[in-house]
């Protein structure tokens, strides 16, 4: 016999079709249970869903089974201070029908697909995926896919991350990719980590100020506790000056971090700023936007050691903001201090190609001092998404969205820096992204373009605090991007709606100061 987990009222047959009592339905499973609003068990043979709560008696008999004797117990080495000492603020609990009711409620406080022009820049972008991404993805043995640790049960898995770091190698120029990361942000730490580890040089890391401040951010979170000295060189401009780059260069420093296209839209010197660092004896970190080797140079092509991304812009959508892809390539001669994982291709003992995890350079797989990381699993699923947008674009189809993307984001600033009260905030070559600087109050605008369906921003201000003065001063300024989706149309209306809220804002500046 098995104890039904499910409610009294609900009442079910066995296979004699006698009716039994609430009573017996709570703590026996009939052999064959036949009434699915009942027993809303996945084979009704008495097999239980795979998510199911546990019951209090379950709980007991599993703390015993750990010798403790409650869950408090479980929990004594966390200090009391960090201990919670009053239940979650969450609803109660309600039945089906209402909780699927207010579920559709909240979920109709969000904008519908569609409703609204999406021109946000800062990292993540609404770029155009093909149907057939999600069409391939959804199939159950990628859909389902686990992290490969067997290799040989998992053949499909890794040949779709071995074809992965194909097309990231050659997308960036690199000669070798790992099967993934987490996000940009991650990226950018495990780089610097493994710069560390390729110079032997443990005391010094260097970053642009133009390196997007929440991926800056978290390389202090992952320096915090270490002996390791963060610069972190102004850009005021937007770009950096290489000559300020050259000063702060010395034989402590491990990399020199880079973003390019960077956080503000604005192309480096790349080419010079690499060659800086490979004299002092440093690596160059590039991270890049991987639309942008479409019309733009490979971190490859212009002497970068590691190059990291965001890959949320191949065929991964918004998706309220994760999760995300992280892409990490390097030079050959770096590939055994690279996180992560790296899937090979071999042959079997009757000579048929397959594929293993050639490097297992993890804290699973390796004594810890001796892990290159702890990333323990990977974006398999993204990085598969990734795989299919790649192959479906080709050389050609990337060079065309790169050029839209361009195309349309000059004919954007070209229009909005002739309305009076807006103007381009820096000076500079830029791809798809720029900075403007509004002349009154950012948030009123902000709010009155939203109103007239387009969403703009990140607004800078946002960012003020993250490294103490980089964003001072530009309290009006916001990123703006344009990807393909975006029509000609589209941009048009931006301008109009910005026109009218500037207008509006400057008219209110105007009567309140009379």
């Amino acid at each position: 016999m098995k104890y039904c987990q499910f409610a009294q009222q609900y009442r079910v047959y066995n296979d004699n079709t006698e009716e039994t009592t609430p009573e017996s339905c709570n703590r026996l499973v009939m052999k064959d249970c036949t009434v699915r609003t009942c027993c809303p068990e996945r084979d009704f043979k008495g097999d239980a869903l795979a998510y199911l709560f546990n019951t209090p008696d379950q709980q007991q008999e599993m703390l015993q089974a750990i010798g403790v004797q409650s869950i408090d117990d479980l929990f004594e080495q966390i200090p009391q201070e960090f201990q919670l000492k009053s239940p979650l603020k969450i609803p109660a609990p309600l039945p089906e029908m209402e909780l699927e009711r207010e579920m559709r409620k909240l979920a109709a406080r969000n904008t519908k697909d569609g409703g609204r022009v999406c021109m946000l820049g800062g990292g993540a972008y609404d770029h155009f995926i093909p149907a057939v991404v999600d069409e391939i993805v959804s199939r159950g043995e990628f859909y389902t896919a686990y992290t490969p640790y067997q290799a040989e049960a998992s053949q499909g898995s890794l040949q779709a991350f071995f074809e992965y770091q194909t097309l990231i190698s050659r997308l960036s120029g690199m000669d070798v990719s790992n099967a993934s990361l987490y996000e940009g942000g991650t990226s950018v730490s495990e780089a610097a980590f493994m710069a560390m580890r390729v110079t032997g040089r443990h005391d010094r890391v260097v970053v642009l100020g133009s390196v997007h401040p929440e991926y800056r951010e978290v390389l202090a979170t992952y320096l915090h506790h270490l002996n390791c000295e963060l610069v972190v060189i102004p850009t005021p401009e937007g770009s950096v000056d290489p000559g300020d780059v050259e000063q702060q260069l010395d034989e402590k420093t491990a990399c020199l971090i880079i973003q390019h296209p960077n956080f503000f839209g604005c192309l480096e010197e790349v080419a010079e700023l690499t060659a800086l660092a490979r004299k002092a004896g440093a690596l160059s970190v590039v991270a890049f936007d991987p639309i942008s080797v479409g019309v733009l140079n490979r971190p490859g092509d212009y002497g970068a050691d590691i190059a990291v991304a965001e890959g949320q812009p191949l065929g991964i959508p918004l998706q309220y903001g994760g999760p995300l892809l992280g892409i990490l390539s390097c030079r050959k001669e770096y590939v055994r201090k690279m996180p992560g994982r790296l899937i090979g291709q071999t042959v079997d003992k009757e000579g048929r190609r397959s594929f293993v995890l050639n490097l297992q350079a993890r804290e699973q797989h390796i004594r810890r001092d001796k892990a290159t990381s702890n990333i323990c699993t990977n974006q398999g699923l993204l990085a598969l998404r990734a795989t299919v947008y790649l192959s479906l674009l080709g050389p050609q189809g990337l060079k065309e969205v790169a050029e839209a993307c361009c195309q349309n984001a000059h004919y954007a600033v070209t229009e909005l820096q002739q309305i009076d009260g807006v103007e381009v905030l820096f000076d500079r070559p830029f791809f798809k992204e720029f900075s403007l600087r509004f002349d009154g109050d950012v948030d009123l605008i902000l709010r009155q373009v939203a109103n007239a369906g387009f969403e703009i921003g990140p607004h800078f201000e946002r960012f003020r605090n993250v490294d103490g003065g980089q964003f001072a001063g530009w309290e009006n300024s916001l990123l703006v991007a344009m990807t393909e989706k975006r029509t000609k149309a589209e941009i048009d209306g931006l301008v109009k709606a910005v026109k009218n809220a500037v207008a509006g804002v400057q008219e209110m500046a105007t009567s309140a100061a009379r």
